[in-house]
């Protein structure tokens, strides 16, 4: 099952036995990773209404915790804006946040329905994820891709940080991207206008430094990553296998790899 309907279907579960309420975020997280690690649907089932059961009566759930349990991992946490609206999350480290998995979908996209810092992280317009923090700015200089759409032939700006020359490096629409007249630089960032969709990278530079990483046969394998590129994260899965951190990947910082295991593939770059 696809990830956004395994979201669904979980959230639809717990909204049926909470009387319609909205399934919280950790605790999302929580069955995500039980169901990665190998639980049915039915044992999760279960543990919502041992959770619901405990909270009512004021004891502990079977197996969720709430955000001192096993929700935070000290590398993921989940925030979700729920009926396209704005919302917003706290996060237990004071860096940018990345997007590390898209679990709803809405793609998620930095600047535009997701961003923050400080202890606090926003989503919005139905963006809904899996995030860790992030180091930096994102500029194109430092090996990013910005994405900017003009949805409805509306202005749209897109935050960049760019420090230099924009070029287009992945047209998205279907009406052609015309550098001056539907799309162009304002100081740092991007703005697009008419139906205009694209991705923007600084000219000269790089458009990200990404590799891609499989487990073949399930098996460990690792690839080689440059420490100058950034901290490694997940930008899309190409196994029907969930590509989780820490479960089945990883970045061995010191030797300079990324590594995959237990069917995990899946491509990966710097932030």
């Amino acid at each position: 099952m696809p990830l956004p309907e395994r979201v669904e279907t979980i959230e639809r579960e717990y909204a049926r036995q909470a009387r319609g309420r909205a399934i919280p975020d950790d605790q999302l997280e929580f069955y995500l990773d039980r169901v990665a690690a190998g639980w049915t649907f039915d044992q999760v089932r279960q543990d919502i209404a041992a959770s619901l059961r405990g909270s009512r009566s004021g004891r502990p759930g079977a197996g969720w915790g709430g955000w001192n349990g096993s929700s935070w991992t000290g590398q993921t946490l989940i925030c979700s804006s729920t009926d396209h609206r704005r919302r917003e999350c706290r996060t237990p480290f004071r860096g940018r946040p990345v997007l590390v998995e898209n679990i709803s979908r809405t793609r998620c996209v930095e600047g535009v329905n997701f961003g923050g810092g400080g202890g606090t992280m926003w989503g919005d317009r139905g963006c809904r994820g899996r995030f860790a923090e992030g180091r930096g700015r994102p500029h194109a200089g430092s090996g990013g891709i910005v994405r900017c759409e003009s949805r409805d032939r509306r202005p749209q700006l897109g935050p960049a940080g760019f420090r230099g020359r924009a070029v287009l490096v992945k047209q998205l629409s279907d009406p052609a991207c015309v550098e001056g007249r539907n799309w162009g630089q304002r100081g740092g960032d991007i703005w697009v206008d008419a139906g205009c969709r694209g991705e923007f990278a600084l000219a000269g530079a790089v458009a990200g430094h990404t590799i891609t990483c499989s487990s073949d046969g399930k098996r460990f394998r690792a690839g080689n990553w440059d420490r100058r590129w950034g901290r490694p994260v997940l930008v899309e899965q190409l196994s029907s296998t969930r590509c989780q951190e820490g479960h089945n990947w990883g970045w061995k910082e010191r030797e300079g790899l990324v590594w995959v295991d237990g069917g995990c593939r899946a491509r990966f770059a710097g932030r």
